[in-house]
Parts: C-alpha cells; structure tokens; sequence
C-alpha cells in the first residue's frame, strides 16, 4: 500500500529485546480532515528516514501487520520505502538547468556507411 503526505514527527529509534531496532514516524495527510499516521521502520530500514525533516512531503510505501495478545487485536504500519516528493526532489543536480554534455559518440562527425535502401 502507499499514502503521501507530510512528515509531522521522527521519533529516535529504540534498541529492543535480542537487538532488534525500531523507529517511528509520523506523517500528516493533506486532506479536508488531516489524518495523522504513525507508522513503524523496522530493523535495517530504521535508517529510511534519515535526511528527511518534519514538513517534508514523501510518498510512503508499506504493510499492514496485525497480531493477537491475550484476546485482543492489534494492528502496525510498517513502512518499507519512503519516497521524497518535496519539489527538490525533482531539481537538478548542481542547481543549473545546462543540458549534459555531448557523449563522445554524439560528437563523432563521419557519416556511416551503410547500404540500405533507405
């Protein structure tokens, strides 16, 4: 599943039992009605969040989990791809608008030979 929105709050991440390592986040939909969504990284994807700031739009890509405990029901987020969709995202690297330079092969001025008929 995806949803896209705002990042409202990064939490730290947290050590648990056996090593295993957890961080949350929460991001903000851009609804009439903001709905505010707290998702889960796990493991090695802890780090997913890393560089992104609160009130930075990104598409995140997740799983629904769900578990019992004692006869209760509970359900997590747990993301596994966050996209960044800030209009930075799509700026040029370097900051110009030059085109790239001309590959060697585009600057090669013989004319091919060929003999096809058209």
């Amino acid at each position: 599943m995806e949803i896209t929105g705002k990042i409202k709050v990064i939490f730290d991440e947290k050590e648990l039992k056996g090593g295993f390592t957890k961080r949350e986040f929460v991001l903000s939909t851009e609804d009439q009605y903001p709905q505010h969504i707290m998702f889960e990284l796990l493991k090695d994807k802890t780090t997913l969040v890393n560089g992104f700031k609160s009130g930075d739009k990104v598409k995140v890509l997740f799983d629904i989990r769900g578990r019992e405990w004692q006869d209760k029901y509970f359900n997590s987020l747990v993301a596994w791809k966050i996209e960044n969709l800030g209009a930075s995202a799509n700026a040029p690297m370097g900051g110009n608008d030059m085109p790239p330079p001309p590959s060697p092969i585009d600057t090669i001025t013989d004319p091919i030979e060929d003999d096809l008929p058209f």
